[in-house]
């Protein structure tokens, strides 16, 4: 632009500089095409979309499409909505005071067309900010046309001392405060039919009528949606017409691979924390929080149409780091590693955000937490180490043999929940063939990551059916797989008693 943009402040130096009025969508379209030539990133922290969503997001837009992103609970649909505004110019000029951002070339509000007709090439002109050309609204079932259009405002009538056939009384709702920007309704199927049928006119007809005024006022609007295609039959529907009238439908997804999964944890996770304590989190350990969330996704316990959020690893992850802050502190150290005992207090993380189905609410919530953090972890550890199951049938020698003898002689180990590393170390090392396994498959990059993956190589086993578990309060104890199952059911003396 040849002015500079605090030197404009007239429509009459408007014109005299080079700024053109371009429609929303043309202008967003624009931008695209200028960010594709300059190689910048689109939507940036979005991972995992990069082969699916983007893409289709981008040929929506240079189509000039109004657009609705389709998926289940926690896949960024809100956050990439929001995103969009980044297409959008970084300043545009409106007509001074105009409720619905008047475009000072063509002014469509009697508020600004009276303006313009009395002050001409000076009425006067503000510059917008694109953060301010957005505007959003989560539908719920109290959403009035009102709210999203506009109504007559009879305060307003009686304090200009103006009649209710007046223009200048209505008061403009949402959608139109957002004219020549983009507004986005999040959860569209939860807004009532006979709401939703008020925006058939913006989507097509790119105008409003509100209540029995003759004018329709026309709108330069992008619209965007979300929702999630569960609550279609749950909670509403999206009307056929509206449905007829959104040009795109893109398909969100879950990540389709652990390593994605890792990075957006890592990403959104609340890790760095800056306290006392330095707590590292070893890849075994992160890789069986994203593990979790798969299995969940999985699960016969679970609704699958319900879907398991992103959140989920999340605030797991979250969950884990302040259970290992919490015993570093209680043992006054200043730096611990993330332990399986941690990976266990996640539970909370996950019972929130699992819909159960009927044999999920039959086993119960706790338990369906646990099953998942289960089949994680013996997911990543076959990834890692030989099957045990293959290692049974091996007939010169089972990898896993040194350490189940040494729980066959009598011997237990123990882990708490307080358990100071040095503590933790000499615990783990007593146990025979452990320390050589992990040497062996482990790849461990520091001392205390090898003492992790020797507590997940114990948990596993457990996990597998090979050695026996209890867990007492803040203890976690592992005997011989036998000797767990008779003392079960009871000693010596029971049997006596039972045959006396």
């Amino acid at each position: 632009m040849s002015n500079s943009r605090s030197d404009i402040k007239t429509i009459g130096q408007l014109k005299e500089s080079d700024w053109q009025s371009v429609s929303v969508k043309e202008e967003m379209r624009k931008n695209l095409i200028q960010k594709l030539q300059n190689d910048e990133p689109l939507f940036p922290d979005i991972l995992g979309y990069e082969h699916s969503v983007i893409p289709q997001l981008q040929h929506a837009l240079l189509a000039r499409h109004d657009v609705i992103l389709l998926g289940l609970r926690g896949q960024a649909k809100t956050r990439m909505l929001r995103l969009m505004v980044n297409f959008l110019d970084e300043y545009m000029p409106v007509i001074e005071g105009s409720e619905i951002n008047d475009d000072p070339y063509n002014p469509v509000s009697k508020y600004a067309r009276d303006l313009v007709d009395e002050k001409g090439d000076d009425t006067p002109v503000i510059w917008k900010h694109r953060s301010e050309r957005y505007g959003e609204k989560l539908a719920t079932p109290d959403t009035t046309v009102a709210d999203l259009i506009g109504d007559l405002d009879p305060i307003k009538a009686a304090t200009q001392k103006r009649t209710l056939a007046d223009e200048n009384v209505i008061n403009f709702g949402l959608v139109p405060r957002t004219n020549r920007g983009i507004f986005a309704i999040n959860e569209l199927p939860d807004l009532q039919p006979r709401i939703q049928v008020a925006l058939l006119n913006i989507m097509q007809e790119r105008d409003i009528q509100i209540r029995g005024f003759d004018v329709r006022i026309p709108l330069d609007v992008a619209m965007i949606f979300s929702a999630n295609p569960e609550d279609y039959t749950n909670r509403g529907n999206i009307i056929t017409p509206l449905k007829d009238r959104i040009d795109s439908q893109i398909m969100t997804h879950y990540p389709k691979d652990i390593s994605i999964g890792m990075r957006i944890t890592e990403q959104e996770a609340w890790s760095s924390r800056n306290g006392v304590v330095k707590v590292v989190v070893p890849d075994a350990i992160k890789e069986i929080i994203e593990h979790a969330a798969f299995e969940a996704r999985n699960s016969e316990y679970i609704d699958q149409k319900s879907g398991v959020s992103a959140r989920l690893t999340i605030t797991a992850m979250e969950q884990l780091i302040s259970s290992a802050e919490r015993r570093a502190i209680i043992n006054g150290e200043s730096e611990t590693t993330a332990r399986i005992t941690d990976i266990f207090h996640v539970v909370p993380a996950l019972t929130g955000k699992l819909e159960l189905v009927y044999e999920g609410e039959q086993e119960g919530a706790l338990n369906v937490a646990k099953h998942i953090i289960g089949k994680a972890i013996k997911k990543r550890f076959i990834e890692h180490f030989p099957d045990p199951q293959q290692q049974k049938k091996q007939e010169d020698e089972n990898k896993y043999q040194p350490l189940l003898d040494w729980f066959a002689s009598g011997n237990e180990l123990e882990l708490t929940d307080k358990m100071s590393n040095a503590e933790y170390a000499r615990a783990l090392s007593k146990v025979n063939g452990l320390e050589k396994l992990v040497g062996e498959y482990g790849n461990a990059s520091s001392e205390q990551e090898k003492l992790v993956l020797m507590d997940i190589v114990i948990e596993a086993l457990h996990q597998h059916s090979m050695l026996g578990k209890e867990d007492v309060e803040n203890a976690r104890s592992y005997t011989d797989m036998l000797g767990s199952m008779l003392g079960s059911v009871g000693g010596l003396d029971d049997f006596d008693d039972f045959e006396g």
